[in-house]
Formats: structure tokens, sequence, C-alpha cells
């Protein structure tokens, strides 16, 4: 099941994880990411394990490469897993075993990597890396603009079901944490939650509290007048 997206952001050092699958709430197991460390997906036969394990390496520093390595070496099931890391230098590596079933591959771009398993052919990787690569938006939407890509050429060869996004900046919170656990058109439903986040829940979490301001800020009618001026301009946009 599954195809994903890993990446860093060059331009923030944001890292972020989308992925989408016929499955049922792909966004508990498969993403992870974890802010000036680096991000991955855990899928095929899923290793829910490789998530919590892969992160903790992470942030040790230990290399995309290194971390691939240890999760695969330490799973005698390694051949039915599929899994991809970007790490805080935006280096890619990535295990696609032997079992998994076809389509299933993975491709490395300049600090992500797409992979995929159970697709209706490459040239959903192939879209999506492309649309990933080529986007000039902004972090989120690069991820799911390139996932509607892939979904264009195929996508899963079983259907559709589910979708997630995550994306990390400067804390240990997710800036972005979007799930759609079962809906007959997932990637709709996830740009439409996207589209949402971008109103009054992006005027809160400005305001949230930080590393570097442990209090935040806690007066409403700074809140609301910056809730009222994204609102606005959503409503502008159309």
């Amino acid at each position: 099941m599954t195809w994903s997206i890993v990446a860093r952001d060059a331009r923030t050092g944001a890292f972020g994880v989308a992925v989408t699958t016929k499955f049922f709430a792909v966004g508990a197991l498969c993403p992870h990411a974890a802010a000036g460390a680096g991000a991955l997906a855990t899928q095929a036969l899923v290793n829910p394990t490789w998530g919590p394990r892969g992160i903790a390496l992470l942030k040790d520093g230990v290399s995309a490469e290194g971390v691939v390595r240890q999760l695969v070496a330490s799973d005698g099931g390694r051949e039915t897993r599929q899994l991809h890391v970007v790490d805080r230098a935006g280096r890619i590596a990535a295990h696609t075993g032997a079992d998994c079933i076809g389509w299933c591959g993975h491709k490395a771009g300049d600090g992500f990597s797409v992979a995929g398993n159970m697709l209706a052919g490459e040239a959903v990787i192939e879209a999506t890396h492309a649309s990933f690569a080529a986007s000039t938006k902004n972090f989120a939407e690069r991820f799911i603009d390139a996932l509607d890509a892939g979904q264009a050429q195929g996508g899963d060869k079983r259907g559709k079901q589910s979708a997630a996004l995550i994306v990390f900046t400067t804390e240990d919170y997710p800036a972005l944490s979007l799930r759609v656990d079962d809906h007959a058109e997932p990637l709709a439903e996830l740009r439409r939650l996207y589209d949402l986040s971008q109103g009054r829940f992006a005027a809160f979490s400005k305001f949230m509290a930080t590393r570097e301001n442990p209090s935040g800020v806690w007066d409403r009618s700074v809140i609301e007048a910056e809730a009222q001026r994204l609102e606005k301009l959503q409503q502008e946009a159309g």
C-alpha cells in the first residue's frame, strides 16, 4: 500500500511528509518527522516501530543512510517493508524490500524522496516527483499538488481511502498536522482541510508558545484581529 513524499525545505529547514493510500488511517502509523532532525515514512507491510526508532536516531544525528541501515538490519520482515528518510542535511536514503508488491520503488530528488508500492505503475512516482521538484509554491502546498499529480497517473492500484500531511518547523510540536482517515476522495479532503487551516487556525498558531517565547501571546484581541485579517484574505482570494 501507499505512496509518500518525505522532504526538507531548503529555504526554511522545515521537514514534512505527505502520504496517501487505499487503507484506513495512514496518518496514524506511516509519516514521522521532527524539527531540526529529519523525516521518514514507513510503509508497505508497515513496521510501526520504525517511525519512533528512526526519529530517535535522526535526533541523535545519525544520517539517513545510517537510519535505513539500522532499521532494515533489525527486522526479519525487511523484504516486505518500504522506508525512505531525509536527514537534517537533506540527504536521502531508502529501502524497498524484494517482497513488496508491484509496482513498487522509490526516487530521490534534491532534499526529498518519493516512494510507493501497490501502485498503478512507475508513472505515479515519476509524476509525483516531477511535480514536487518543479513547484515554487509554499512547502505544504507542494506536497498536496504532488500527490494529486501521482493520483492523476492512477495512484494506489486498489483505489483511495486515506491521506495525511505533517510539517515540522522549529518546535517539538507540528506546525501542521492533517489527517483524512476514511474518505472517498482523500486528497480532495486533505486540500479542503489545508485551505481551512489557513484561516483562524493559522492565526491562533502564530501566537502559540515556542521555545524562544514559552508563554506565547495570550491577548485574545490580538489573536482575533489576526484571525479576521486572514479570513478576509481568504474571502478575497475566493
